[in-house]
């Protein structure tokens, strides 16, 4: 039987999975947008692209804590961060519903 004290680290390092998540997949956000205004997109893509993954790599390190069960509740939280963050950045408008209809780019 589970306890709360088995739960409870659980719980946090879905916490902290959602939290990385965000920072890495909307830091991805806002470099591609960013980087395709800029004079020098490839220096964004790469500078954006260390500075995510050591985030988020660090960040799965220490949540972990040598536990694999904490190391995949974080990559569960990191994956939901994932789905939220697309859903969030998705453009609205009558657009967006004639391309994805049409089966090919404007």
């Amino acid at each position: 039987m589970m306890t709360v004290s088995d739960v409870l680290p659980l719980l946090l390092a879905a916490a902290a999975g959602l939290s990385l998540g965000a920072m890495f997949f909307g830091g991805l956000y806002l470099t591609v947008r960013k980087g395709l205004s800029s004079r020098s997109p490839v220096l964004w893509f790469f500078a954006s692209l260390g500075v995510r993954m050591s985030l988020a790599l660090t960040g799965f390190y220490f949540v972990s804590d040598g536990r694999w069960q904490q190391l995949v509740a974080c990559l569960l939280g990191f994956v939901l961060a994932r789905l939220v963050v697309t859903r969030l950045t998705q453009p609205i408008g009558p657009e967006t519903s004639q391309t994805a209809s049409s089966g090919h780019a404007p």
